[in-house]
Formats: C-alpha cells, structure tokens, sequence
C-alpha cells in the first residue's frame, strides 16, 4: 500500500543558542555568523522523519535504508531562539524492481511565514510491504 500524499502533524521546534553553536563549531564555522544553513537537517529533517518511520501504514524498512538524496530551498534562515515549525509530507511512494522509492518533503514555518523546504529521497531495498 503506497502512503503517497500522507501529511503528518506539524512538529514545533526551538532553535536554541547552545545547540546551533555546538552545530557550527562541529562543522569549524563561527558559531556567532547565526545559525548554519545545515542545520536544516536538524529542524526540517530531523523533526519529521521520525514521524514517516515509526508510521506502521508507510512500513519503512529503515534497516535496508538508503538517504539517496537531500535538497533544502530556503526562503531565509531562521534566528536562534525563534520557535520554527516542520510538516511532513509523502511526496511519492512507487516501487520498481523491488526498489521503493520514498519522496519525503517538508515544509517549514517561523509565525506563519514560509522559511525552508526540505526534499529527501529514501531508497529501500528489498521493498516488501
């Protein structure tokens, strides 16, 4: 069963002072230049993904998992401590050759104004649902 077009529930997310500095000094940036734009992967990705996986309807089998692509498209960066929120959404879900191919989008929001949106795609191998 495809679970293309499923939207999960928006996910708030704070972006704290601490964590985007410990973030930027991992990557060696300045951490006082604001948040990195990588970052993304914490509060687009990171908050929604979660919700796709443990979906027992999508069945992704996350140990035949490959991230075989991620894009972001920002509007602009979000500031530390503004309060950012990410939905999720199944863009596609096809399989080929016992391939699946998961197109997972998320929009994300700081007051209602569009910020990021994050493209990923999953290949499962093996794909048996």
């Amino acid at each position: 069963m495809s679970v293309s077009g499923r939207t999960y529930e928006p996910v708030a997310f704070v972006i704290e002072a601490d964590h985007v500095a410990a973030f930027a000094r991992a990557l060696g940036m300045d951490p006082g230049r604001g948040v990195p734009p990588t970052y993304a992967a914490v509060y687009a990705l990171g908050t929604t993904v979660p919700q796709l996986f443990s979906d027992p309807e999508a069945a992704v089998d996350v140990a035949h998992l490959l991230h075989a692509e991620q894009e972001f498209v920002w509007e602009r960066h979000p500031r530390v401590g503004e309060t950012v929120v990410a939905q999720g959404r199944v863009a596609a879900d096809i399989e080929r050759r016992g391939v699946r191919l998961l197109s997972f989008e998320t929009e994300v929001t700081a007051a209602g104004e569009r910020l990021c949106t994050s493209r990923a795609l999953f290949v499962v191998r093996g794909a048996s649902r």
